[in-house]
């Protein structure tokens, strides 16, 4: 009947304060099951020990494995989303502004307003240029935001060091209408270093022989490479060659404003009160590329949402398991049953047998996710090296390695669904258990 010797032993349950009696010999398991509760003895013992029915087994070793490794690819894969998230951003931190004031009319004495905001907690305030206009190269052309700046590395914030703009920011002199590229315009310009473009601004000059707009020679002296959006719409002119252009005088856009951290940005709900006040306009980097991170987060809820279906299939398997257990066992539970155990102890039975199977699962897996999410860039190379294939062509993509990034609320998130669902997926089979009437199951024996 039960997988033990037949032994006797007195047991009184603590929650229904029932009389259990079993035969047998061996004191051991007299100490044990009075150290546990019945039913959690009964169950795991259930797990522990030898089954007849190998098919269940495999269903069970099937419904831990499985388990496992849905909850281990989530976590995995979690991170590396995380990964490529914050890669994207650090990029962009490096050549966009933490924020932006821009003034509509234009701002002809930015000294003021820049000294003015140093008590907000501002590592720099630079002013900018900001412009549309069409680049035209052969017979290609282009859209393309046009950015003034100061090429001053010091006076730039973050755009220093190795920012993949600085070295090329810093070779704009006034005077020389130079421009800076990002990879992909320059590619879909067809132009390298050197080339000569012309720059069409959206504004209309009147001569004697008619109305054209206004066009400028300009020369690509430097093409940088960030991994976004950045790269195949925005171009860096000097400010005073741009102001030039666009016939601004002394009159800039705007200022651009950097902190020493721009996840936390301390100080920025009074500043934007002050600008505010002020009649200017405050955009955070999180503002300006909301659309993109929009974007990354569906992405990854999506891809979370669907990689869940895993740990859904592993609690199938746990009801299966449980169901071929319970007629297994049916001759057991009409035992235990006539021995006066009610319903809801069987059935807490079969929901520790089946939770423990689910939970150790989701455990095995959180551990195995936690070790190999920071490790999968080195196991990936570690492939790549053996196959002496390359997943990111660097031709192709800005990053060389796979990018992870462990965050510890998605592990929560993960093993809490892995444990509800384990937990859910016992309710049935154990429900069923509690109905197995005792007289039916030993009619025969």
């Amino acid at each position: 009947m039960l997988h033990t010797a037949l032994f006797v032993v007195y047991l009184r349950n603590s929650v229904s304060g029932q009389s259990l009696y079993f035969q047998g010999q061996s004191h051991e398991f007299f100490s044990l099951a009075m150290g546990i509760r019945l039913p959690v003895f009964i169950g795991l013992r259930y797990i522990t020990s030898g089954r007849s029915d190998g098919f269940g087994s495999f269903v069970t070793l099937f419904s831990f494995l499985a388990m496992s490794l849905g909850v281990m690819v989530l976590i995995v894969v979690l991170s590396v989303m995380n990964g490529f998230d914050r890669e994207i951003k650090t990029r962009l931190l490096e050549v966009i502004p933490h924020a932006t004031i821009n003034v509509p009319h234009g701002l002809e004495d930015w000294k003021v307003l820049a000294d003015s905001l140093q008590q907000h907690q501002i590592t720099a305030a630079i002013p900018y240029i900001d412009g549309q206009a069409m680049l035209t190269s052969r017979s290609y052309f282009q859209g393309v935001s046009v950015q003034g700046v100061l090429p001053d590395a010091s006076h730039n914030g973050l755009l220093s060091g190795s920012s993949p703009l600085a070295a090329q920011v810093e070779k704009l002199q006034p005077g020389t209408y130079g421009v800076v590229l990002g990879a992909l315009l320059a590619r879909s310009l067809g132009v390298q270093v050197g080339d000569r473009l012309l720059l069409t601004l959206p504004e209309l000059t009147v001569t004697p022989l008619g109305v054209f707009p206004r066009v400028k020679q300009v020369t690509v002296l430097g093409v940088f490479q960030v991994g976004a959006q950045i790269d195949s719409g925005v171009a860096f002119m000097h400010i005073n060659d741009l102001g030039r252009l666009l016939r601004m005088g002394q009159k800039v856009s705007g200022l651009r404003l950097f902190f020493d951290d721009p996840f936390v940005m301390p100080g920025l709900s009074s500043l934007r009160a002050d600008i505010s006040a002020q009649g200017y306009q405050l955009e955070t980097w999180q503002q300006s590329m909301a659309q993109l991170f929009q974007a990354i987060r569906t992405e990854k809820t999506v891809v979370g949402l669907l990689l869940s279906v895993i740990i859904g299939v592993a609690a199938f398997n746990i009801v299966a398991s449980l169901v071929l257990m319970v007629n297994e066992k049916r001759k057991d539970i009409a035992v235990l049953r006539s021995l006066g155990m009610m319903p809801p102890t069987i059935t807490a039975i079969f929901r520790t047998q089946g939770g423990v199977t689910g939970i150790f699962g989701v455990a095995c897996g959180v551990l195995a996710g936690c070790l190999l999410a920071p490790n999968i860039g080195a196991v990936l190379a570690f492939v790549e090296g053996l196959v002496g294939a390359q997943v990111f062509d660097p031709a192709l993509y800005f990053i060389t390695a796979l990018p992870s990034h462990l965050q510890w609320p998605d592990v929560i998130l993960v093993g809490s669904l892995g444990v509800v669902l384990s937990v859910l997926a016992t309710l049935y089979p154990a429900w069923r258990a509690g109905k197995v009437p005792p007289a039916e199951a030993l009619r025969y024996e």
